[in-house]
């Protein structure tokens, strides 16, 4: 029986050669790292965000701020495991772009489960949680819901779905309308169609998402993203005098995209889109949305981000960026009493002891967990050695937080006794259960090793492929330290001994199989803590079952 993997600490540290935000700026993007499809709501002065997690889990973060620059992750909408179930869907399945609303004492969070029941609705008097269990919309097909609450007294749910007719082309979609009733949290009424296709049905635009509605100056104001979320992707407005149309788009959409920029310029940001808007109490408007910034090409491992902009109004229509006009890393602060430092700056070093009674709330693992296979007890994170592996598509003994910038790293301490052939336990930098990383104290044909796997596509052995190894002359028990570095798109992995020298066990290696071009998907980068053992295995303490 393999005996728990006993990790001691873990270390984040970050620092991306980019413009540094002076005395009354802030720096995009405010959430780095794998936070996309944001959006935001205000309630008095305060501000709220959540993203979408898709198959990890908990999922759907929600971040409070009272400036829209000093975010702090507050809690996480879905918490239990009997919320939804992940079942053993791809890492880009699960929920998809959740959106956030508050009214008479009530947060509305409304949310796709991709593969895994559809449409929902759960609710909430405190954001922090805890959250109801879903409430299914069987009327609203396909995906992205949203809710708009009318100043005379009702409410309507937004939606994504198929056309009326046989979709044209791939990629043709439709926005849908229905009323909501806030007495039973559930759709009722005829279902309306408010836009087929996308803004000019005849050029073909694809991909027609993420509905929002905002009422401003009498009219109606239909905001989506269009053209997908790479590096085509854009959002679109359109507005009507009544909440269910008809709608005219703008002549100048798109009002906030990349794609008009040229690929080779200098530190980009591109696939902008997704965007949410929100009113300040001095009647100024500011957007968040989802970009990525990519080291080369169209290779990012950081996944897509959250970021923030003004928008202003001319003729009567919203304007995030202008055609030609890039998205910028430093901007003027929102007129709002700044309350605290950003949550991921250019450069941050974070150190978890796990001296707490539970893991930070950014911390997450594969799906929904099945069974207790983790504590936190003695300043230590003990992790059970399953036989679950990182390609399984299941719930393996791994717990792990975001890569958020280009150039990381990540080290922490082990001390696990590899007794059987199979037995391992150590660091992963891990983009999907296809495309992955893992450094670790294995059990190698001559007794302990540390070793470097990888799982570089579809097409491996879904346990990795041996790439490095050397032996460990050290005594059961001993601590090991491992460090993952990102550099853009190159990994080293490093090794060191009782605290001693690190020493390279390879170098330079192909850091582009983690990003989204190589993998597909919606997700980024994590790096986690991770235990496997093919045998049986010793529980943790505290684990029941």
């Amino acid at each position: 029986m393999a005996a728990p993997a006993v990790f001691d600490w873990f270390e984040y540290q970050g620092n991306d050669p980019l413009p540094q935000a002076g005395a009354g700026e802030f720096n995009n993007p405010i959430l780095t790292g794998f936070y996309p499809d944001p959006s935001i709501t205000r309630v008095g002065d305060d501000y709220y965000i959540v993203t979408s997690t898709f198959s990890y889990f908990p999922g759907l973060p929600i971040w409070h701020s009272r400036d829209l620059v000093s975010w702090k992750q507050i809690g996480n909408a879905i918490s239990r495991p009997t919320q939804l179930d992940f079942k053993k869907l791809g890492l880009s399945r699960g929920v998809f772009a959740p959106t956030i609303e508050h009214r008479n004492g009530t947060f509305y969070i409304a949310n796709t489960c991709v593969d895994c029941g559809g449409n929902f609705v759960i609710t909430a008097k405190n954001p922090a949680g805890p959250w109801s269990d879903p409430i299914w919309q069987p009327e609203v097909d396909g995906i992205d819901p949203s809710i708009f609450f009318d100043d005379d007294g009702r409410a309507w749910m937004l939606n994504n779905g198929a056309p009326t007719e046989k979709p044209r082309y791939e990629g043709h979609r439709a926005i849908w309308i229905q009323e909501f009733d806030v007495r039973t949290n559930k759709t009722f009424g005829p279902r309306t169609l408010l836009v087929n296709g996308g803004v000019d049905i005849s050029k073909k635009p694809i991909w027609i998402e993420g509905p929002n509605i905002y009422k401003k100056d009498g009219w109606y104001y239909l905001s989506a993203a269009e053209g997908g979320t790479a590096e085509g992707h854009s959002q679109v407005a359109l507005r009507s005098k009544n909440v269910t149309g008809p709608y005219t788009p703008w002549e100048g959409n798109p009002y906030l995209t990349q794609r008009d920029l040229p690929r080779d310029r200098k530190s980009p940001i591109t696939s902008a889109g997704h965007a949410d808007l929100v009113q300040l109490p001095d009647g100024s408007w500011w957007a968040s949305f989802l970009a990525v910034r990519p080291y080369e090409g169209d290779f990012y491992n950081t996944g897509r981000e959250t970021f923030l902009m003004p928008v202003s109004w001319a003729e009567g229509w919203p304007r995030i960026t202008r055609p030609g006009e890039t998205i910028p890393y430093v901007l003027k602060r929102p007129n709002l009493r700044p309350s605290g430092t950003a949550a991921n700056g250019r450069r941050e070093r974070v150190r978890e002891e796990f001296n707490g009674q539970a893991l930070p709330l950014d911390w997450m693992m594969m799906r929904n967990p099945r069974e207790r296979w983790y504590s936190l007890s003695g300043g230590a994170l003990q992790l059970t050695p399953r036989p679950v592996g990182l390609g399984d598509f299941a719930n393996p003994s791994m717990v792990g937080r975001r890569q958020q910038h280009m150039y990381a790293t990540a080290s922490t301490s082990v001390r696990f006794n590899p007794a059987a052939s199979g037995d391992k336990a150590g660091l992963t930098a891990l983009q999907n259960d296809e495309y992955w990383y893992l450094l670790s104290v294995a059990r190698g044909s001559a007794g302990p090793e540390v070793r470097l796997e990888r799982r570089a596509g579809p097409n491996d052995p879904a346990s990795g492929t041996v790439l490095a190894s050397a032996p460990l002359s050290t005594g059961a028990g001993t601590p090991v330290q491992l460090r993952i570095r990102a550099r853009g798109g190159a990994y080293d992995f490093e090794y060191a001994i009782r605290g001693g020298r690190w020493q390279t066990l390879a170098a330079n290696q192909d850091g582009k199989i983690l990003s989204t071009k190589t993998a597909g998907g919606f997700v980024g980068t994590v790096f986690g803590l991770y235990a496997y053992s093919p045998g049986k295995t010793a529980k943790v303490p505290g684990e029941r079952g």
